[in-house]
């Protein structure tokens, strides 16, 4: 009872129901476009922007923008759709170009943060834009907002060019042979990505982030066989850990961003066992 007592009590304030409706949000478009960066082997793509978005973020904060939103999502945008063409290109290979982007990304980073930031204290600064704030005061009403108004973009994209996305992610080929631009949906992919990932700086940390997005993927694979059914699983086990996650570090007084990734790797350990079990009876 006591927990439950501390429980209504924290979320009778403003800023613990922003953390969670942000959390829920973030880990429903993740989920969704995880899928299809696993299936399309683009999980690289994922890693990658995240590093790139923590080097984005510490040039806003030394130009002293107050909303770095400004700087980071073009960035990581830009960056998306020239990682998926070295990706595609036969001079650089995918792997070396996401290697020299994200290490250059985190070491200017870094360099920046420490040379020219004006607080006092960078190693808590960079920590916290590594791993997630350890506190959930820092999501504002503003966030709120920013994310509920990108994530109804996201997911109305998703919704809108499902079949073309389905199709895209299961034969290129034959997509591109019926007339498809499959590069186009590709870019919209890598693009989308960006901004999800842009999305969850806040709450779970660049570091982390390709974490929420591969995880739910990856558990609902163990247990289901359609597309279709991945995708719902994939959503369902997201939010769920999303929840779990920030529940806990509230009553636990944990960092938000570990505390979930940590409920998805019990999940993907679940889903394991289950799809397993499910393959041993057969």
């Amino acid at each position: 009872m006591k927990l439950l007592d501390t429980l209504i009590e924290y979320f009778s304030y403003d800023f613990v129901i922003y953390a969670f409706v942000v959390g829920v949000l973030v880990s429903l478009c993740s989920a969704l476009f995880g899928v299809v960066l696993v299936l399309k082997r683009f999980s690289f793509i994922g890693d990658g922007l995240s590093h790139v978005a923590f080097g984005a973020m510490a040039i806003a904060a030394v130009i002293g923008l107050t909303n770095n939103m400004l700087v980071v999502l073009p960035i990581t945008v830009i960056s998306a759709i020239l990682l998926l063409r070295a990706g595609q290109s036969t001079r650089i290979k995918g792997d070396a170009a996401i290697a020299m982007i994200s290490v250059g990304s985190l070491a200017v980073g870094y360099l920046l943060m420490s040379v020219f930031s004006t607080s006092a204290n960078v190693s808590g600064d960079v920590c916290s834009t590594l791993f997630g704030s350890f506190s959930i005061l820092t999501l504002s009403k503003t966030d709120l907002w920013v994310c509920l108004v990108m994530s109804v973009v996201v997911l109305a994209l998703f919704v809108l060019f499902y079949n073309r996305i389905f199709s895209v992610t299961f034969d290129e080929g034959f997509s591109r042979a019926a007339g498809l631009n499959a590069t186009v949906y590709n870019l919209l992919v890598a693009v989308v990505i960006a901004v999800i990932i842009v999305l969850a700086m806040s709450l779970v940390g660049s570091l982390l982030i390709s974490a929420l997005v591969i995880f739910p993927a990856l558990s609902s694979m163990r247990v289901c066989k359609s597309f279709k059914g991945v995708v719902i699983c994939s959503a369902i086990i997201s939010v769920v850990c999303a929840c779990v996650g920030i529940i806990s570090s509230i009553l636990l007084s944990t960092p938000v961003g570990p505390t979930v990734v940590c409920a998805d790797i019990i999940a993907f350990g679940v889903c394991f066992v289950l799809g397993s079990i499910g393959k041993l009876s057969k």
